[in-house]
């Protein structure tokens, strides 16, 4: 058994500092130096450095697009609370809303930088894999993203404050958190297994990136009980993973065609 310290981690002049945003902060250097070593091991050092450059293009639009997502499927709550929109030191960010997020900003900078798109797409894959396994743990310090009731030893102690009301008697929880964790680290093991096996075709490392998550995210889900939003009975976080998987699958055919066909 297990539980949370709490959100905050320590004050400066009485302003709370959260661990949250610690971890957040950890994660996206690992996951920026990572992709940076392997461009620079598998292509060129020179543009690598350019992988940093971009960092802050990224993270911004990364963010951006995780609170801007996380808002809209929790439409009802914002409409009524639109200045909370700007508060994310406590949590309220989505992975999908994350990726689109930071699509688009490294869209941005393959046009400044004029670098291969696919390639990048690739190595920043693998450094979000590696990244997501390390910021899952900011949901722990703020007791979320944890799954149904269980006794199991590695149950996770849920303040009541955060229980869902349906489960208000209930202490342990699955810590889901933790599995997508885990999973997030093997994702990465493979792909850069697979980024070694699989370098000439470009872009390809990204498009099984997406196929993995999307099934980790699915299976995690189901267990998940604090989902924001249900459609017709599911979460809407595994309608938008089986939409990535169809999107994933037409994108790979069409790299292996071109390669095919080149």
């Amino acid at each position: 058994m297990f539980q949370s310290p709490g959100e905050v981690a320590f004050h400066i002049f009485d302003m709370p500092v959260y661990f949250y945003g610690i971890i957040l902060a950890v994660a996206a250097f690992v996951g920026f130096y990572t992709a940076y070593k392997i461009y620079a091991k598998f292509f060129d050092l020179n543009e690598a450095e350019k992988i940093l450059d971009m960092a802050p293009v990224l993270i911004i639009s990364g963010i951006l697009g995780a609170r801007l997502y996380y808002c809209l499927v929790n439409y009802s709550y914002y409409a009524i609370h639109p200045l909370e929109i700007l508060d994310i030191r406590q949590g309220g960010l989505s992975i999908h809303g994350m990726i689109l997020g930071g699509i688009l900003g490294l869209y941005a900078c393959f046009k400044y930088y004029k670098m291969d798109f696919l390639r990048l797409l690739d190595v920043m894959a693998c450094g979000t894999a590696i990244a997501q396994a390390i910021g899952r743990w900011g949901n722990f310090f703020n007791s979320e993203a944890f799954g149904m009731p269980t006794d199991l030893p590695w149950k996770l102690y849920i303040p009541e404050a955060h229980r869902p009301l349906s489960m208000i008697k209930y202490e342990y929880f699955h810590p889901a958190f933790l599995y997508e964790s885990i999973l997030d680290l093997l994702i990465f093991g493979i792909l850069l297994f697979l980024f070694k096996k699989l370098t000439h075709f470009k872009g390809l490392t990204f498009g099984i990136y997406l196929i993995l998550y999307s099934f980790v995210r699915i299976g995690v889900e189901y267990l998940r009980v604090d989902s924001v939003l249900n459609i017709l009975g599911f979460p809407v976080a595994q309608w938008a993973s089986v939409l990535i998987i169809i999107f994933a699958f037409f994108y790979i055919g069409a790299i292996i065609y071109k390669d095919s066909h080149s």
